[in-house]
């Protein structure tokens, strides 16, 4: 499954985030919504991705992963779409990921992730592309 593209959507006065129809037909009738923890989005993920998240982190002793699994699991949402497509994004979520008004819902390879217009616009500006011809040669591209 490859999760790609770019869609910008408005939450609604109930906080609803429209998911889109490829998106959801790739995630299924019930998928995840939880913080990233390296930055100030939200990650998206099927049954299957959460799976071999949490058996990666179970893995590792207790006393090094308390602070991640408290992080990743405690905020995180059990989504169903409604018949419209949409996802009630509750507040905690909300102020992670600094949303106003419009969220880009963003796929990203093996996860969707959404983002505030703000911070997406900084996020997907290339910037140095140097960095990222460098990234893509270590891969052969």
């Amino acid at each position: 499954m490859l999760f790609v593209g770019e869609y910008k959507h408005t939450l609604d006065a109930k906080n609803r985030v429209f998911i889109p129809a490829k998106m959801r037909e790739d995630l299924g009738e019930h998928f995840y919504i939880t913080r990233q923890m390296n930055e100030a989005c939200l990650g998206v993920y099927t049954r299957e991705e959460i799976d071999a998240i949490s058996e990666k982190i179970s893995k590792l002793p207790d006393s090094k992963v308390s602070k991640l699994r408290k992080f990743f699991f405690s905020q995180m949402l059990d989504a169903y779409p409604d018949s419209n497509g949409r996802i009630g994004l509750p507040p905690a979520l909300i102020e992670h990921a600094h949303i106003d008004k419009t969220a880009v819902i963003v796929g990203v390879g093996n996860h969707v992730e959404i983002w505030s217009e703000e911070l997406w616009a900084k996020e997907s500006d290339p910037g140095n592309m140097e960095e990222i011809r460098d990234l893509l040669a270590t891969i052969g591209l």
